[in-house]
């Protein structure tokens, strides 16, 4: 009788265990599912969330004419076949297929003319971001030309920190960067190099850069 007693006692313990241990078992297999069906459902969150487009209001004009005046003179006009006007947080004009700007002096004569082949005016800043093939002409002769051009409307200036060529009826100049009034009268070029008239220049009053 013993035996048997202490069979049963000993028969207790063990299914105890392997009852937890299926327990366990099945405790774990439902956390797993439940983190595959939540990463499932965050995957498809993402997946829905990136899909969507953000929509930004776009105008789209052709043929256009945008005219800078001050104190209600004409100073300059730019002209551009294809404008793209986006109404952001802060707004731009968009001028992919290029663009041409020509400045004029109080009287309504040509002063100086810039082409590139495209362009960006970034409305709240008033700075227009000339690229691609960017040449600057005025009736002196002067030719720049650069593959970016920054026309900063506040300060009435133009600057480049690209590599800059400079072209008059006597000599060329090439500089790393440099600045120039909107009539390209005056400028100033850095790290210039290139066969030129130092006495023309000083004479000017045109700094050579450094």
């Amino acid at each position: 009788m013993r035996a048997v007693r202490l069979k049963r006692e000993l028969d207790v313990p063990g299914n105890y265990v392997a009852s937890s241990s299926i327990i366990s078992s099945l405790l774990i297999l439902l956390l797993i599912s439940l983190l595959v069906s939540s990463c499932e459902n965050n995957l498809k969150d993402v997946e829905r969330i990136s899909s969507k487009k953000v929509s930004v209001p776009v105008d789209k004009s052709y043929g256009v004419q945008v005219i800078y005046s001050d104190s209600a003179v004409v100073k300059a006009k730019m002209n551009t076949p294809v404008l793209f006007h986006y109404e952001t947080k802060s707004p731009y004009y968009e001028m992919p297929k290029g663009v041409t700007v020509i400045f004029y002096d109080p009287a309504q004569k040509e002063t100086s003319r810039v082409t590139s082949d495209y362009a960006i005016s970034r409305e709240n800043e008033k700075v227009v971001e000339l690229r691609k093939n960017v040449v600057a002409t005025n009736p002196e002769g002067k030719t720049f030309k650069s593959d970016e051009l920054f026309w900063d409307e506040n300060k009435k200036r133009f600057y480049s920190n690209k590599l800059v060529s400079i072209t008059t009826k006597s000599e060329t100049i090439y500089g790393t960067s440099f600045w120039a009034n909107e009539d390209f009268t005056y400028y100033e070029i850095r790290q210039s190099t290139g066969n030129f008239d130092v006495k023309q220049k000083d004479q000017q009053g045109l700094p050579l850069g450094n």
